[in-house]
């Protein structure tokens, strides 16, 4: 009944009478680094300038090597289309992940990947501006960094518009940058034949050549390359900290600053084991197995020259974070000796950084996403033998038990917090959800300002944490979920437009309570206050919840050194 329905409305659909639409000329901007002129689209309010090149190709003998400038004109680019991502890694396809591995082994092939406008050419970055922009205009730069686990994402997921229109209408207009950057074994891939070869941590060095871009070009585009605030989330929150890190602190580009503060959502320090450690080795030697190079004298040119199909499966191979290894990452920034000296923790702590005005917080609930990956864990004694194996080897089993002991009740230690006894999906969920938030995100960003404080106590930060999505079933506020608040304002409450002007005022004045009249949010030094952001109102806290778990990790630093 509904069918035919439907069927016989087609016909007064499609009669119905043509809507004249407004033409509106296409904006072009003549770029001078390198020389190119980009058309670009608008709806009126916004002027967009999508996939953008700002680095050759890295396919061929350039895939596994550091992202190399473009040298010479490259005339006309058509910013109406959109921008290619970068080769994804959706799951895991080993035999251990059932059935994230099945899902793997469909999204991870080249056709699927082409459905998505996936490819190993994709090296771009899209440019959003309020209509009306000139190239005198100057104003501030939002520079947008994905997340996705180091392992998925791109910019095509992230559309300003929104942003753009709203600091518009707050009084406080930006210009909205993201830059693609390589991710998965094609962005990460570690292993000593990597050191030797100078191709660590590509997809940092590919976000390095996208602010470099940036400050080349964004002036023609009507931005001030003086006034860039780098932000991001998850992978991308995580990069903000390794580029205020990378090259022990020095941002500088023809004697200039690359970027005068950042925003971090939902990450900051991840402490991480040399590119050539254990761990790193045994990812390289996994993915040179199923590529069929292990037998090659050598193995990095080997997947050098791998067809595409072969390394893109061979690189999927190794677990993923959409499996039961969770936030226990194949592929992240790993120390290297030249572009990432140390472990973030050691370089933030010897104060080899970016001395920057930043933001940093975290969702209430960090860990309920990854924690549905971990079904299997029913008792306190899983939950530290899966630590002890996945994440802390080297840590001793007391150690350990000692740490899950600290969370000791799932009605108050327990995520999604602050719900008693409910949503507890499996007998471990809530604690091993408590945990693994803990451990990447929400604790380390207490311990990663104690120590930035301490180390730069006239460099102001600000912090806070978001419970908007309180009620929510199993997940709580979880992970990701600022997105849909913050990044797209889908959710049109006080939490998504308070955070907004905060932000807008930050990018503009380098202090969230510039030139708006929203409660005073201090900065995390004075009383480590931090600004609660719930769905109807906003308040101030405490950073001191779940501190006998911090004091556990900072007492037993070098036991939770992750070894990843």
């Amino acid at each position: 009944m509904k069918v035919t329905l439907l069927l016989s409305l087609i016909p007064f659909v499609t009669a119905a009478p043509a809507v004249p639409v407004e033409k509106r000329a296409a904006p072009v901007v003549t770029a001078p680094s390198p020389a190119a002129t980009i058309t670009g689209k608008t709806d009126g309010s916004v002027e967009t300038f999508n996939g953008i090149p700002f680095a050759q190709p890295p396919t061929g003998q350039l895939r596994l090597k550091p992202p190399q400038p473009l040298i010479s004109a490259i005339g006309s680019v058509d910013g109406t289309a959109t921008p290619k991502a970068c080769p994804q890694f959706f799951f895991s396809v080993d035999d251990g992940s059932i059935p994230t591995d099945a899902l793997g082994t469909i999204l991870n092939t080249p056709l699927f990947q082409t459905v998505t406008n996936a490819g190993e050419d994709c090296l771009t970055i899209n440019v959003q501006r309020p209509a009306g922009t000139t190239s005198s205009s100057k104003l501030p730069v939002l520079f947008w960094i994905f997340g996705g686990g180091f392992e998925l994402g791109s910019t095509q997921m992230y559309d300003g518009t929104s942003l753009v229109k709203e600091s518009v209408s707050d009084g406080k207009p930006i210009i909205f940058v993201a830059v693609n950057y390589r991710v998965g074994g094609f962005g990460f891939l570690p292993g000593k034949e990597i050191l030797a070869d100078g191709s660590a941590n590509l997809g940092l060095l590919d976000q390095r050549l996208g602010l470099q871009w940036t400050a080349d070009n964004i002036a023609s585009f009507g931005g001030d390359p003086t006034k860039v605030t780098i932000w991001g989330e998850s992978a991308g929150s995580i990069s903000v900290l390794d580029q205020m890190a990378l090259y022990d602190g020095d941002n500088t580009y023809k004697g200039k600053p690359l970027f005068r503060a950042g925003i971090m959502n939902s990450g900051s320090i991840v402490p991480a084991d040399p590119v050539d450690g254990t761990k790193g080795q045994a990812i390289y030697n996994e993915v040179v197995a199923a590529a069929g190079c292990s037998s090659k004298s050598d193995t990095l040119a080997c997947l050098r020259s791998a067809d595409y199909t072969t390394f893109l499966n061979a690189a999927n191979s190794v677990p993923g974070i959409l499996s039961f290894n969770t936030v226990a990452l194949s592929y992240l920034p790993r120390p290297d000796g030249t572009a990432l000296t140390d472990s973030p923790d050691r370089l933030i702590q010897a104060g080899k950084y970016a001395k920057i005005p930043f933001i940093v917080g975290d969702q209430e609930d960090e860990g309920t996403l990854f924690a549905l990956f971990t079904s299997n864990l029913t008792t306190t004694s899983d939950v530290s033998e899966y630590l002890n194996t996945i994440f802390f080897p080297e840590a001793s089993r007391s150690t350990i038990d000692a740490y899950v002991a600290t969370y000791q009740t799932i009605t108050e230690d327990g995520s999604p917090f602050r719900t008693l006894i409910l949503n507890n999906w499996y007998p471990q969920f809530k604690r091993v959800a408590a945990i693994l938030g803990d451990l990447t995100f929400t604790l380390t960003r207490r311990i990663f300002l104690e120590t930035a404080s301490a180390v730069s106590p006239d460099v102001p930060s600000w912090s806070y944490l978001a419970t908007y999505d309180f009620g929510t079933p199993i997940l709580g506020t979880f992970h990701g979920s600022d997105l849909l608040q913050v990044f797209y304002g889908i959710v049109p409450n006080v939490a998504s437009k308070t955070i907004r002007e905060h932000y807008f005022s930050f990018v503009h004045d380098l202090d969230p309570n510039a030139g708006n009249d929203l409660e005073d949010w201090p900065q995390w030094s004075e009383g480590q206050q931090l600004k609660k952001f719930d769905a109807l109102s906003t308040s101030l806290i405490t950073d001191d919840f779940r501190e006998d778990s911090a004091d556990f990790i900072r007492a037993n630093v070098g036991d939770f050194f992750i070894k990843r």
